[in-house]
């Protein structure tokens, strides 16, 4: 069971739940053992499990935990720690990581960018194939526009959340 154990928490509905967003991240494109693993770490209050802790909840092998936890460190959605006088690591999904992960990804839209603004003059900005990359270009120039924008109003709210909150009022619009 992926349950947490902790008192009042129905643990088979935390499992079901674990289940759900797995299912979801799979069918978005993610790998199903990090889809289970991921959501596994971002259900648990800490936010942060051993691999003996994630293989007890889910029920798989310390080396379907093993890759899971490879691969979701690659792309960004946790990060290790060591625990304090032990040689074991634990895996931490962060509140921002959606944040980060978006966040970072500007720089890689630039670069890609201007990958595609060199290949409109080799192929010709004329060409069926020149007006399509650039086509592309210009999405990707407005994705980027974009992103700065959105990510001011994401920080916009947390502000305005974070007040509402000291405030002791409901929930920010």
């Amino acid at each position: 069971m992926v349950g947490d154990g902790r008192p009042g928490r129905d643990r088979q509905a935390v499992a079901r739940y674990v289940e759900r967003v797995a299912g979801e991240l799979t069918e978005m494109g993610m790998q199903r053992m990090a889809s289970r693993v991921f959501a596994c770490i971002l259900a648990d209050d800490a936010g942060a499990l051993t691999a003996a802790e994630v293989g007890e909840r889910l029920h798989v092998s310390p080396a379907a935990v093993s890759g899971a936890v490879r691969y979701l460190g690659q792309v960004g959605l946790i990060t290790r720690e060591r625990e304090p006088g032990s040689r074991r690591e634990r895996y931490r999904v962060e509140g921002d990581r959606w944040y980060q992960i978006f966040a970072q990804r500007e720089q890689s839209i630039r670069h890609f960018e201007q990958t595609l603004q060199a290949g409109i003059a080799v192929l010709g900005p004329e060409t069926p194939a020149g007006r399509r990359v650039e086509e592309t270009a210009e999405f990707f120039a407005f994705l980027r526009d974009e992103n700065g924008r959105l990510e001011q109003r994401w920080w916009d709210y947390v502000k305005r959340r974070e007040e509402a909150r000291a405030a002791g009022e409901g929930p920010v619009p």
